[in-house]
Formats: C-alpha cells, sequence, structure tokens
C-alpha cells in the first residue's frame, strides 16, 4: 500500500496574494464589522493562512460616520486618552467621538482585535478608513464585501 504525503505549506511573500476590499459602514453594527474587519486584515479567510506571516487583504470602510452602536453605548461606552502626565486622562463618549473624529472609533475597534507586536502593525496599516462614501484607491479596483 502506498502512503501519500502532502507537505502544509507555509505563507510567504511569493504565495500570497493580496486583494483589495471595499466595506460601507452605513448601518453596520460596530463592533461584528470590526471583528470581521480584522479577520480579512489577519487572513484567516484564506487557506494558506499562517498565524506569524502578515497575509491578509487591504480594507477599505466608507461612510464611517454612519456606522451603529448597540444598547445604550451611544452615552454610556467612553474612550479614555492619557498624556502621560499627572492629570492627563481624557474621557470622551462614543457620542462625542463619532461626532469629533468617526475614524477612530472603527481603527480602535479594529485595533483591539489584531496582535498587539509589530506583526499586528503591519496589518493596522492595510486599514483605510473615510467618512465619506469616496475614497482614492479607485486605481486597486477593491471588491465590494457584503455582511
Amino acid at each position: 500500500m502506498r502512503h501519500l504525503s502532502f507537505k502544509t505549506q507555509s505563507a510567504n511573500e511569493s504565495i500570497v496574494k493580496r486583494d483589495w476590499f471595499v466595506v460601507d459602514a452605513t448601518n453596520q453594527t460596530l463592533g461584528r464589522m470590526s471583528s470581521r474587519i480584522a479577520t480579512i486584515l489577519r487572513g484567516k479567510h484564506k487557506a494558506y493562512y499562517t498565524p506569524h506571516f502578515d497575509c491578509g487583504d487591504y480594507v477599505i470602510v466608507t461612510n464611517c460616520n454612519k456606522v451603529v452602536l448597540t444598547g445604550n453605548k451611544l452615552e454610556d461606552k467612553e474612550y479614555l486618552t492619557f498624556s502621560g502626565y499627572p492629570g492627563g486622562q481624557k474621557a470622551e463618549t462614543a457620542k462625542e467621538l463619532i461626532n469629533r473624529r468617526p475614524v477612530v472609533m472603527i481603527e480602535r475597534a479594529v485595533k483591539g482585535m489584531l496582535p498587539k507586536n509589530r506583526l499586528g502593525r503591519a496589518m493596522r496599516k492595510k486599514l483605510f478608513v473615510y467618512e465619506g462614501a469616496e475614497h482614492p484607491h479607485k486605481a486597486q479596483q477593491p471588491k465590494e464585501l457584503k455582511f
């Protein structure tokens, strides 16, 4: 009897094919959308996913100011920043943050779902978030991503 052996292929730069996806955040729940975006940025949707290599795709998020939070999170959820100085901690509600800087809300949500090392920082560079429906990445021919 002949034994077939298959080698597990580990991802490297020659194997990985990076695609571009565009996500419309209109009426999307922040957490659910962010977890799907983090999965695509990591490359976990690909057959050759390798945990120690960045094999993810690029993601463009449009209409980030129209994202939805469930329950009372708009009034209750607080985003904290700290300058490093005594008394330098500031709190801001989700409602205030989405009015002032809606891009930051999605970036922080996705950042929390990626690895906390240089690999995660490389993955974060492939996320592009925009307030309006327009983006400057038309040349990459991004595919529409439906949830």
